[in-house]
């Protein structure tokens, strides 16, 4: 029986993370996970996190690809994918639920989407933090009926759909992931239940109000593509 899932994580300098994430893939119950291919799109780290890719236990194939910008390694991913289905995921989260693999794909298997995500999660940091994710969770499951979208932190996508759309906007400087998904049918898209954990390091490179003024801004340029080819300081 042929796979039907590739995962892409788009990497750099994720030496300390990027294990985490492995492991908790390595944890998962979804029972193709061995014949699953995992791209890690390496941005020429520094710190061996190819390395570790190449050499980490798992229990799937992983191949290391060159990367860049998270738009680009995404695609880099996809492009070599051939199966029904591919999950992004960003080289910092983790997975505590063991079975959100399988549901996922389940769903997007038995419902026919397009696109599937799940809540998101603090790992550390303050309650600000934490308030600032509950929110985006909050804005996400509320918005799923009329303008649905999802993060690339969890971002399970239909392959021909996907392709179909062009993949990610690799001009885009950031919320590529966000511009994508909210190019899917409300009726083709789900939240399924579930949480990915994610680090706070944005939020203390930046600060909280900027962060939390950005995300205000992204869903107010929602239909102004161009606002995102412009520099806004994420990297």
């Amino acid at each position: 029986m042929p796979a039907e899932l590739t995962i892409v994580i788009p990497a750099r300098n994720e030496s300390q993370s990027l294990p985490r994430l492995l492991t908790c893939l390595n944890r998962q119950d979804y029972p193709r996970l061995p014949d699953t291919r995992v791209f890690v799109a390496d941005a020429n780290s520094t710190d061996g996190t190819a390395e570790i890719a190449r050499t980490f236990p798992a229990k799937f194939p992983v191949e290391v690809i060159p990367g860049g910008l998270p738009a680009v390694g995404r695609n880099q991913g996809a492009h070599r994918a051939a199966t029904p289905y591919v999950l992004f995921l960003d080289a910092d989260v983790e997975l505590p639920d063991p079975t959100l693999l399988r549901r996922a794909v389940a769903a997007m298997r038995e419902r026919q989407l397009h696109c599937v995500t799940t809540n998101v999660g603090c790992i550390d940091g303050r309650v600000s933090d934490r308030l600032l994710y509950g929110a985006n969770n909050f804005v996400q499951r509320a918005s799923r009926w009329f303008a649905p979208f999802a993060t690339g932190m969890f971002m399970l996508f239909d392959r021909q759909k996907f392709e179909w759309l062009g993949g990610f906007n690799e001009q885009a400087l950031y919320a590529e992931d966000y511009l994508l998904s909210k190019q899917i049918d409300c009726s083709r898209f789900a939240v399924i239940p579930g949480t990915v954990l994610t680090s706070n390091r944005r939020f203390q490179k930046m600060g909280r109000l900027q962060i939390a003024r950005m995300f205000l801004n992204t869903a107010l340029h929602s239909g102004d593509p161009e606002y995102f080819l412009r520099d806004q300081g994420y990297w």
